[in-house]
């Protein structure tokens, strides 16, 4: 049966829909956004399944306050106190009862199969990934090594290290897979990049503690410039202890790090990650420094409160 023509009912039914409407409205999101309740886009496979879960996740929520906000205002539209007669009684209603013991619980277990799934997926590893960074992080910076590429100089593994004057580079290729072992060096840290959708807490002597330190993303879905930053509260400079991945054409991360395993003529020393991509000259994505984030200047003396002391 449909709501009749200028009743209460039909007359809220209206209003709730305008206010939905103009609420979708206003927020100017396109269809895309608003599946994505505020979440970056994704540029991993993995990121991706989690957003999918956290979109359906929301979705389920938003359709049980909707039945549990209709059901307030229905109770509060249609049945108010009209008399002093005391309503009829619901106590002990054993359907009623089964229903809210039953429903909940079916809701439950869904979402936890979608979740170990979704998490199964997120932490599944390969026996041999394309490539392999370790990922040290310390009070307040990162330093990235790649293990499987060597220096000519002494042999030692490539490595980008971050200063205060200098945001780290994490130079990875698209479209192969990664996986990130990740140690720290004094207190606890956490890898964080927004658009992988995904944090990691990275801890002191992750061995001894018989702690998983790694996790792998089966590739980047695109080149460009994503910020990365330190997702735990580890001391004075926390807020600033970001990193960039900078993301290339498969192609173009081999000659970037076949440059990062030579020294360059003009210093005798090895390419660091700016000079090499400054020999790349590949436009934008070739940027010898970071573009999401900037370095953080230490000097406390050279700031001042907020209203410039006065």
């Amino acid at each position: 049966m449909g709501l009749k023509e200028g009743t209460r009912a039909a007359r809220l039914a209206k209003v709730v829909g305008l206010v939905g409407l103009v609420g979708v409205g206003a927020t100017g999101c396109s269809t895309d956004e608003v599946l994505r309740f505020g979440w970056p886009v994704a540029v991993t496979p993995q990121a991706e399944r989690m957003r999918e879960l956290w979109t359906w996740s929301v979705i389920a929520a938003l359709a049980v306050g909707v039945i549990v906000w209709g059901l307030i205002l229905w109770s509060v539209a249609f049945h108010r106190k009209k008399s002093e007669e005391l309503p009829r009684q619901v106590a002990y209603n054993l359907p009623l009862e089964l229903v809210l013991i039953v429903v909940p619980t079916v809701i439950v277990a869904v979402l936890f199969y979608f979740t170990a799934v979704t998490q199964n997926y997120v932490t599944k590893k390969s026996a041999e990934p394309d490539v392999t960074v370790d990922v040290i992080a310390f009070q307040w910076n990162w330093e990235f090594r790649y293990p499987e590429y060597k220096t000519d100089r002494d042999d030692t593994p490539v490595s980008t290290v971050g200063s205060s004057g200098e945001v780290p580079l994490l130079v990875l290729p698209a479209d192969r897979s990664i996986r990130f072992n990740l140690e720290s060096t004094d207190v606890i840290h956490s890898f964080f990049v927004p658009e992988f959708h995904f944090k990691r807490d990275v801890f002191p002597k992750p061995q001894k503690n018989n702690q998983d330190s790694s996790f792998e993303i089966t590739k980047i879905d695109r080149p460009g410039s994503f910020v990365g930053r330190c997702a735990e509260l580890c001391g004075v400079y926390h807020a600033v202890m970001n990193f960039e991945v900078r993301a290339l054409e498969p192609a173009l991360f081999d000659r970037y790090m076949s440059l990062r395993e030579k020294n360059n003529p003009k210093t005798g020393q090895p390419y660091s990650a700016a000079e090499a991509l400054t020999e790349l000259g590949c436009g934008e994505l070739c940027t010898p420094y970071a573009v999401t984030t900037k370095p953080f200047d230490t000097d406390r003396t050279v700031r001042e409160a907020s209203g410039g002391g006065k």
